[in-house]
């Protein structure tokens, strides 16, 4: 590897360099899906990497935000990068290694350990920890690898249209590191490194002018942005009494009656809410005593994100089945976490703890039973399954980043099943990956309810990974060339992997080649060279025949 002497000098230990200065070919800001995915890939093609995450967990959704995968109905065939198999196949494993399943689950191909409805492989956070910190352990071991955790991005230095350096600031001590490399790759929750580079982004929903989008509205709406959700999980011991402390929010959040377009059905905290695709009244069910659904009976939330299912495992195991909060009843739109004052996102984060707190107490207190009573107090809060204090998750869940503006931008005409009025979505020769979920828009700061449309199966274009200016930023999760709609269906988790994978592995291209991503996009021999190197690693970019979700 060919480094230029002042990066090799700061990859060395040596007492002439400040702790502060880190030096590496490619730096990947923020450590949840897009971003692990995004280390490994560069990792695998010879980089050396420096990946910060801001908290103690690296995982994002899967780990520090508490989400079960979402996933597409094909995922145990196709549909999916072979190192986001080796991540699923490491789940499975590490349950049949670790935990005392019965002989038959233990057996299962594809073994489910919560038994949700939500997903083939719904299961327990701190298991996708172990299996993540397994994935990158080798690297870290060999030098290759440096992961500085509770470290956010403060600050970035650009030249022209090159990003030169990245400094990231200790939670814990405040202490700055600043990090130099050839590629800088944003796998951000929120898109952070975008107004720190000056790179050109959007947010919100843009206007039917600007895309064409039957979905969009007539003017710009920059602050309509989905909302977020405080993740929390829940054990059921009958008997017991595990209430909570009375939120200090309870009051309001009790009766609360969302103001949205079309209307919302009634309080926000109930067993009914709006129906995502036809926006009419929804009626759900709740009982955390009931160990699978009942034909015709409505969804009971306790199975749907269902993360250990008790009967899975060893008499005695498990008192009780776990079960992932992350509902219409704890979605917070009263506001922004960006593009706001960091005290106003302080205070929206601070109201989305007290929602989520507030359903808890609601569900324990007052909620309405099948049989005619009245809450559920042996619901216990799993601070063990979030790893903090107050037993919510380290981070929320946040649906919706910052996007670039992209050399190509993907739009409901592209990929939405009634906008293309074809069986197929847009084929992209710059394919650089596949995805397939829904358009599903959660209820928005904007007032917006649910926009939740067929998709068709998609493909990832390269130009989406590229900015229309900067050179050498890439975006690795969230943050791609999408707009307000089409975020909605390339956010879930196997989506955003293969996008911080391919994001990578073009770092790694770009530097080893030294042809900048834009080049290796437009110019043709180039391009199927770099799609080849895609192949080769088993990342899938064109979809066999399949049918709308």
């Amino acid at each position: 590897m060919n480094l230029p002497r002042r990066l090799f000098l700061q990859l060395m230990p040596s007492p002439l360099l400040a702790a502060r200065e880190l030096g590496c070919d490619v730096a990947v800001i923020g450590g949840g899906v897009g971003g692990c995915a995004a280390a490994l890939a560069a990792l695998r093609n010879g980089m050396r990497v420096v990946m910060t995450e801001e908290t103690d967990w690296i995982g994002g959704q899967l780990t520090s935000q508490a989400v079960p995968p979402d996933e597409h109905p094909w995922i145990e065939s196709f549909g999916a990068t072979q190192s986001y198999r080796d991540y699923r196949n490491g789940v499975r494993d590490y349950y049949r290694r670790h935990f005392p399943l019965t002989p038959e689950i233990r057996a299962r191909a594809h073994l489910n350990p919560g038994g949700g409805l939500v997903s083939r492989l719904t299961h327990e956070p701190p298991v996708s920890l172990a299996v993540l910190e397994a994935m990158l352990a080798p690297w870290i071991g060999g030098g290759q690898l440096r992961v500085l955790l509770r470290h956010r991005p403060a600050a970035a230095e650009a030249a022209g249209d090159r990003v030169r350096a990245v400094t990231v600031r200790s939670s814990e001590s405040g202490a700055q590191r600043t990090i130099h490399a050839a590629y800088f790759l944003d796998a951000t929750e929120q898109g952070d490194l975008l107004p720190l580079s000056k790179t050109e982004y959007v947010t919100g929903f843009e206007s039917r002018r600007q895309t064409g989008e039957p979905h969009a509205p007539e003017e710009t709406q920059p602050a309509n942005i989905q909302a977020f959700t405080v993740c929390f999980a829940l054990d059921y011991l009958d008997g017991e009494d595990h209430t909570i402390d009375k939120p200090a929010e309870y009051g309001f959040w009790r009766d609360y009656v969302p103001r949205l377009r079309p209307p919302w059905p009634g309080k926000l905290l109930s067993w009914s809410m709006s129906n995502p695709v036809t926006l009419k009244e929804r009626e759900l069910f709740f009982d955390p005593r009931q160990d699978e659904s009942s034909r015709g009976q409505p969804l009971n939330l306790w199975l749907y994100r269902r993360i250990a299912r008790r009967s899975h495992f060893t008499p005695g195991a498990y008192r009780s089945d776990l079960t992932l909060v992350n509902w219409p009843q704890n979605d917070y739109w009263l506001g922004n976490l960006h593009e706001v004052s960091v005290e106003e996102a302080a205070r929206h984060l601070a109201r989305a703890k007290q929602l989520s707190l507030s359903l808890l107490y609601w569900m324990q207190t007052e909620a309405p039973r099948p049989d005619g009573g009245q809450g559920w107090r042996g619901l216990r809060l799993r601070s063990d399954q979030t790893g903090t204090d107050d037993g919510l998750s380290k981070y929320p869940y946040v649906r919706e980043s910052r996007r670039i503006r992209a050399e190509f931008t993907i739009t409901e005409l592209h990929v939405g099943t009634q906008a293309r009025g074809h069986p197929a979505a847009a084929e992209f020769p710059d394919s650089a990956g596949i995805g397939s979920y829904r358009i599903d828009l959660h209820p928005s700061s904007g007032g917006d309810n649910y926009i939740d449309i067929s998709s068709l199966p998609f493909q990832i274009p390269l130009g989406a990974l590229i900015p229309q200016r900067v050179e050498n930023l890439i975006p690795a999760c969230k943050n791609l060339g999408t707009t307000h709609i089409t975020n909605g269906c390339y956010r879930l988790h196997p989506v955003e992997w293969n996008i911080g994978e391919s994001a990578g592995a073009l770092a790694a291209h770009a530097a080893a080649t030294k042809n900048p991503p834009r080049r290796i996009r437009n110019d043709g021999k180039l391009l199927r060279e770099f799609q080849a190197r895609l192949q080769s690693q088993g990342i899938e970019i064109a979809w066999p025949k399949t049918t709308p979700r």
